[in-house]
This record gives C-alpha cells, sequence and structure tokens, in this order.
C-alpha cells in the first residue's frame, strides 16, 4: 500500500481540547472550555426549533441543492442565490478549494501566524506554501502581494486573522486586489465577521462586481453558535460557484443544519445580543490584562491572544488541572502566549483568576 507523499508530510490538525476529554483525564467535572472560538450563550432559539422539526424528517436526504438555505443567505446579503455555496463548515470548503485550484508545484501565499487549514489543504494537493512574517501581529498585506510569483495560484487573507485577531482593512485590501493578478485567486476568510466593530473593517461583497477571482468564505459556526452542525457557506463569481458545488458533495450540507442555518438569519436580535456581550468581554479581557500587566492583541474576533511571559505549555496544563481549557500559543508558533475565547461574564472571570493564581506560582 502506498500513501501519497503529499500526505505524509501533514500533521494532524490539534483541535481544542474537549471538556469530556479533560473529565476523562484529570477526573474533574467543573470545567469551562474556552480554547474553540464557540459561541458560550449557544444558538437561537428559533434555530433550536427548526432542528426540532427537522428530525421528523431525518429519514429523508436533505435537499442536494440547499435551495432554501442558498435563498436564506442570498436575501440576507442582497445577492443571487447562485453565487453562493454550502459545506461541513469552512474546513471543507478551504479543502475543495484547494482541490479545484492548486496542482503539485503550485504555491499559496498566506500569513506565517494564520489559520493552519490552508497549509494543510495546499499540501494535501501537493501545493507549497508560502508564508509570510506577521507585521506587528497583522497580516503584510504588502509583504503577501510581494510574494506572488508565476507558481502562485491563491492568496488567503484570513480577517479577523486566526489566531491574532487583527483585521485587513480596508485600504490594504483595496490596494491588495488591484495589484493581484487576475489569475491568482484571492480568499478572504471572514469566520469572525459578525463580531468586528472597527469602521476600517472592507465590505467585501461589493467587490464581487468587479474582481471575478475573490471568494469569500463565512460561517455559521461561530457568533451564530452552530458549530456542532458544520455548517459554512462562500460567495463568489457563478463559475466559481458551479464548480464548487461541481466538487462539493450532493449531501456534505445535512438536513439538520439546514433548516438551523435558515432559522438562525432570521434571529438578529439573537445574533446583536452576542455581539454586544462579545465586545463586552474583550474589554473586560483588557483591563484586566493591563491590570496583571500583560502584554495582549486587541482583536476583532471572540478570542483575545495574550502573553503569558513564561512557558505556554506548563500555563496550559496548569489551567487544565483547574478546569479551564485555552490553546497554547505554541500550537501557533507563539510561544508564551496563550488564545482565550471570550465567555460569559462568569467564565471570563474564572478565567483571569485561575491564570493570576498560575502566574503568582
Amino acid at each position: 500500500m502506498k500513501i501519497r507523499e503529499a500526505i505524509t508530510k501533514i500533521k494532524a490538525y490539534q483541535a481544542g481540547k474537549p471538556i469530556s476529554e479533560v473529565k476523562r483525564e484529570l477526573g474533574l467535572d467543573d470545567i469551562i472550555k474556552l480554547a474553540s472560538n464557540e459561541n458560550p450563550y449557544g444558538c437561537s432559539n428559533l434555530a433550536k426549533i427548526a432542528m426540532k422539526k427537522a428530525v421528523e424528517e431525518i429519514n429523508l436526504y436533505p435537499d442536494a441543492s440547499n435551495f432554501e438555505l442558498k435563498k436564506a443567505i442570498a436575501e440576507e446579503l442582497g445577492i443571487k442565490p447562485s453565487m453562493i455555496f454550502c459545506g461541513t463548515g469552512s474546513d471543507l470548503l478551504i479543502r475543495v478549494l484547494c482541490s479545484i485550484f492548486i496542482d503539485a508545484g503550485d504555491e499559496i501565499v498566506m500569513g506565517d501566524i494564520s489559520f493552519q487549514r490552508y497549509e494543510d489543504s495546499a499540501k494535501i494537493m501537493g501545493g507549497s506554501v508560502v508564508k509570510v512574517k506577521m507585521k506587528n501581529h497583522h497580516l503584510d498585506v504588502e509583504g503577501m502581494v510581494n510574494a506572488i510569483t508565476d507558481k502562485t495560484k491563491i492568496v488567503w487573507f484570513a480577517t479577523p486573522n486566526n489566531p491574532t485577531g487583527t483585521i485587513v482593512k480596508k485600504d490594504e485590501l483595496l490596494w491588495a486586489i488591484d495589484r493581484i493578478p487576475k489569475d491568482v485567486l484571492i480568499v478572504i476568510d471572514e469566520a469572525y465577521k459578525e463580531y468586528v466593530t472597527d469602521i476600517d473593517y472592507p465590505d467585501s461583497l461589493p467587490l464581487l462586481n468587479n474582481y471575478s477571482n475573490i471568494v469569500i468564505l463565512r460561517t455559521f459556526s461561530k457568533a451564530y453558535g452552530l458549530a456542532g452542525l458544520r455548517l459554512g457557506y462562500g460567495i463568489a463569481s457563478e463559475e466559481i460557484t458551479q464548480y464548487m458545488n461541481s466538487v462539493i458533495g450532493p449531501f456534505d450540507t445535512n438536513l439538520i443544519a439546514q433548516e438551523a442555518g435558515i432559522a438562525a438569519l432570521k434571529d438578529k436580535e439573537f445574533l446583536k445580543m452576542i455581539v454586544t456581550k462579545n465586545a463586552e468581554g474583550r474589554e473586560y479581557y483588557y483591563k484586566e490584562f493591563n491590570r496583571l500587566g500583560l502584554e495582549y492583541i486587541e482583536s476583532q474576533a471572540n478570542f483575545v491572544m495574550v502573553n503569558t511571559g513564561v512557558n505556554d505549555i506548563d500555563v496550559f496544563n496548569k489551567l487544565l488541572r483547574k478546569g479551564v481549557i485555552v490553546r497554547p500559543g505554541s500550537l501557533f508558533d507563539m510561544p508564551g502566549w496563550l488564545r482565550v475565547t471570550v465567555g460569559t461574564e462568569e467564565q471570563c472571570e474564572r478565567f483571569v483568576k485561575s491564570l493570576e493564581e498560575v502566574l503568582k506560582g
């Protein structure tokens, strides 16, 4: 049995530790998870009602065309349904994009501290990864544009970027897309878009009218609180969307996910509450980190990176024993740092208290 060489070089993605695993390992009952940027308030009640109703038809295959879901997204965004493709979370869509655009020997360009799945998906196809060093924890947009060669097929702009939480600002994005060759795909990953409060955040949708090489990725996993359903979507030209739909499996977006997504879009008050609570949680972290004298990165997402100044793996393990799950920065090539999700008020307070205890020894 011969495994493709490209596959042998890929490391498995390390997700945030699940609560059940920590319970088994440490025998703890009272655990909070602030490791995977999940919505601590759950999902909309409208989505819950829709999911319960959908269970009655669980014996049937879902609509392979995602007709009603695409229609709901299109109405929400003011675009044509034919510009939308759906799949089991952004992970799948990233992988499909690479399967369409990347051949062996091709290159992608990305920030050196950004979402690992861009790199993994390119390598699966035998592609190479060009990582551009971050600039003050932001994507170096000019550096990324300058790194493009004849081999470049995709440039990845994660905004807000995971794990730093920083954004590509409007002027930066417009400058970049005018300089990126038309045969290079520009992917704008907006998984955390709903949390953004910075007025310089670009409105990417109108760009599709003038640039046929742009793909925008979004998800229901974060602000909408539907991570367990794995529901993501993308927006692109009708030509790119057609290719995406030809590769994505016909039933990849399951019945319950489709119905939940449609319902979630209707609950504007829930989304407004989530965004408000998240902004308050970020500010609380900043205030407490300032009090503790800790460096941090101001975030536009639902997580914050904080520099402990010591071994982050050690801090991570000590926090685990206190029942607090976070992400060690070493996983992102940021030793000493932690990425912590903005939880409920109670969860945020518990994390800060636990961190302070760990750092004081």
